[in-house]
């Protein structure tokens, strides 16, 4: 049974550089904040790896949600082997691939992929804000490298994704699909073929930024968890 919650906010700064252990034995004692902090550092990042199986933002988040639902009720069981980060992808990803099984299970018609329903945050960055038509090339770009991504064949959609467009290395990849480096080095060359077949070699200056999610989406997933843990108020 987890204790009663601590009382305890540590401010933002110090919250920047609290460790992954301290975070889990903040969250145990059903510290409100430490379950915020886990999920803002790693919302983005786990949004990726799970819309990188299902393809579709509004199951990807669905699939965010419970996936850390399912990692704090076992968040006992973290040991510290591998960092909290590493531990969140592997629920996420047996979550999202789970939620592909079923829906084949069930004969449904395939995952879409042209985000309908779905709350799309726009794109770009600040330094863009006062030049609309940059701004509208920009996110076409960003859409194009989302659309050659989602048509890449999944072994190689998951390791782009790890690797390009979240900058994972090629230790933490491996280790988060459980397979060799030397398979994670082999499939991120035959993805960047695929991908440089549909979309112009300009395009790699942004590939870090493609399937953004902050703002009022991170915030957004981060209440929903808040408030089927309880904590919300």
């Amino acid at each position: 049974m987890m204790k009663d919650a601590v009382q305890t906010k540590p401010a933002t700064a110090e919250a920047d550089h609290l460790t992954d252990e301290t975070l889990v034995e903040r969250a145990l004692a059903r510290d409100p904040e430490a379950f915020r902090i886990i999920m803002t550092r790693h919302n983005q990042r786990l949004f990726r790896i799970a819309r990188a199986v299902v393809r579709n933002d509004s199951i990807a988040e669905d699939v965010v949600q419970e996936a850390y639902l399912r990692a704090f009720e076992h968040l006992e069981t973290f040991r510290g082997d591998a960092s909290l980060a590493t531990w969140l992808h592997r629920v996420v990803l047996n979550e999202a691939l789970g939620r592909l099984r079923r829906s084949a299970t069930r004969r449904e018609v395939p995952l879409p992929t042209d985000n309908a329903g779905a709350e799309i945050v726009p794109f770009p960055n600040a330094a863009n804000a006062d030049d609309p038509e940059r701004s509208l090339a920009q996110r076409q770009i960003l859409r194009l490298v989302e659309e050659a991504a989602d048509a890449l064949p999944e072994a190689f959609r998951l390791v782009f994704t790890a690797r390009v467009i979240e900058a994972m290395s090629v230790e933490e990849t491996a280790a988060l699909l459980g397979i060799n480096p030397k398979t994670v080095r082999s499939r991120l060359y035959r993805a960047r073929q695929l991908v440089r077949q549909q979309i112009d070699r300009q395009v790699g200056p942004v590939l870090m930024n493609a399937f953004p999610f902050a703002g009022r989406r991170c915030a957004r997933l981060t209440e929903a968890v808040m408030h089927r843990l309880g904590l919300s108020g």
